[in-house]
C-alpha cells in the first residue's frame, strides 16, 4: 500500500503574500476516484453541533479554501471552513476539555459508494486547526434526518481512527473497507476548524432505482459510470464530462493542453455495467475558441475485448450539444472518446439499459457492499 505523508503540527503564521506559499500536501493514490461529497452530486453538510466561527456548508465547497487576512465579523476572524468555538472544562480546576470531549458535522454523500480516500483539509487553518481528527460512515436508504442517523439503531463503521493532523495542509487517509456508504460523521477533537472535505470512491448505484428507469445515461457518474483515464488531465478532470446536468463554465468541462504534434486526446470510461447503448450526446458547452475540433466514439465488451466504434471521426461545433441516435444498440462494458487533435468538451452521455447479464452483476455487488 503506498504510503501517505502526514502533515502533524502547526504551520507557521501568516507572514504575507501568497496564502498557499507554505501549504502542504501530496500526490495520494485514491485522488482519481470521483468526489462523492461534490455538491455537483448532491451532496451536503445536513448537520453540525456548533458552527460558531464558521458554517459547516464551507466544507464542501468546491474550490479551493481563500483567505483573506483582514476579514473579521462579529464573532471574530472569518475563515473559509467549518470552524467551532473553543471547548472548555467543567470548572477552574479542570478548564480543559476531557479526551472525549469533540465536535462533529454529519455529511450526505451525493451517490452512495464505496470510499477509497479522505481528504480532510486545514488550508490556512494554522493555529486554529482539531489536534485530531476522525471519521465514520453508515448507510441508510432513503433520506434519513440528523435525528434518525443519530438514532441509538444506527451503525457507524470506522473509516479514519481518530489521527493527528497538521495545520494548513491537505491530510490524506486512504480507506479500505469493502461497503457501501450514504452518509459520514467528520468528527473534530476537540475543537478547531477544517476548510474542506473531499471523499473519493466509486458510485455505487441502485440497481432497483436503475431498472425501474428503463433507459438512463449508462457512463453517468451518479448511475456508476466512471472515467478511468485520459491521455491529458492539464486543464481540468475527465470525472467532469460524466457530472450531473449541463457545464455551467469552461472549467466544468474537460479540456487539454495544445497539442504540438500530430496525436489526439481521449478519454476512457467503465461504464455502469454491461448496457446496450442507443444514442449519446457529446456537449462542448463553454467551450468556444478551444473545443475538440472533431470526435469520435467507441464501445468494448469486457477488459480484453475489441474496440467497436459506435461514432465515427465527427465534426463538433463549439459551445454546442451534438446528439446522436445509433443505427443498431452497441453492447459494452467500456466507452472511449477520442478527440481531434485536442481541446474539450464538456459532457458526454451513453443512453441505453443494463443487459439482463448487466443487471444481475450489478444487483450481486449492491447486495454484497450491503447498499
Amino acid at each position: 500500500m503506498t504510503a501517505i505523508p502526514r502533515f502533524t503540527g502547526d504551520a507557521n503564521p501568516y507572514g504575507g503574500g501568497d496564502p498557499y506559499a507554505d501549504y502542504r500536501t501530496a500526490d495520494f493514490p485514491f485522488i482519481s476516484y470521483a468526489d462523492l461529497a461534490d455538491r455537483r452530486l448532491g451532496a451536503g453538510v445536513i448537520a453540525a453541533n456548533d458552527e460558531f466561527f464558521a458554517q459547516r456548508e464551507n466544507l464542501l465547497v468546491p474550490e479551493p479554501a481563500a483567505f483573506d487576512p483582514e476579514h473579521f465579523g462579529h464573532k471574530g476572524k472569518i475563515m473559509d471552513g467549518w470552524e467551532t468555538r473553543r471547548r472548555r472544562g467543567i470548572s477552574a480546576d479542570r478548564p480543559w476539555p476531557t479526551e472525549e470531549d469533540h465536535d462533529w458535522a454529519l455529511v450526505r454523500l451525493g451517490a452512495p459508494g464505496v470510499i477509497r480516500g479522505i481528504v480532510v483539509d486545514t488550508a490556512h487553518f494554522r493555529g486554529n486547526y482539531p489536534q485530531a481528527v476522525s471519521v465514520e460512515g453508515t448507510c441508510v436508504p432513503g433520506s434519513p434526518s440528523p435525528e434518525e442517523l443519530l438514532g441509538d439503531d444506527v451503525k457507524w463503521t470506522t473509516l479514519v481512527p481518530r489521527t493527528a493532523v497538521g495545520g494548513h495542509a491537505a491530510n490524506g487517509f486512504a480507506v479500505d473497507v469493502e461497503q457501501c456508504f450514504t452518509h459520514l460523521r467528520v468528527n473534530q477533537h476537540p475543537d478547531g476548524g477544517i476548510a474542506r472535505l473531499r471523499v473519493h470512491g466509486e458510485v455505487v448505484p441502485d440497481p432497483a432505482w436503475l431498472e425501474a428507469l428503463g433507459t438512463f445515461d449508462v457512463v453517468a457518474l451518479e448511475n456508476g459510470g466512471r472515467a478511468e483515464d485520459a491521455s491529458n488531465l492539464f486543464y481540468s478532470p475527465a470525472s467532469n464530462t460524466i457530472q450531473p446536468g449541463r457545464s455551467r463554465k469552461m472549467d466544468d468541462g474537460w479540456e487539454t493542453r495544445r497539442r504540438r504534434d500530430q496525436g489526439h486526446d481521449w478519454i476512457r470510461y467503465r461504464l455502469a455495467e454491461q448496457a446496450r447503448v442507443r444514442a449519446l450526446e457529446i456537449d462542448t458547452a463553454y467551450l468556444k475558441g478551444n473545443s475538440a475540433g472533431w470526435a469520435s466514439v467507441s464501445v468494448k465488451d469486457g477488459e480484453d475485448g475489441e474496440w467497436q466504434e459506435i461514432l465515427p471521426r465527427t465534426r463538433l461545433q463549439p459551445d454546442t450539444n451534438h446528439r446522436f441516435v445509433l443505427p443498431e444498440p452497441a453492447v459494452g462494458t467500456h466507452a472511449r472518446v477520442d478527440i481531434f487533435p485536442d481541446g474539450g468538451i464538456s459532457r458526454l452521455r451513453l443512453f441505453g439499459s443494463l443487459t439482463p447479464e448487466g443487471a444481475s452483476r450489478l444487483a450481486a455487488r449492491h447486495q454484497e457492499l450491503g447498499g
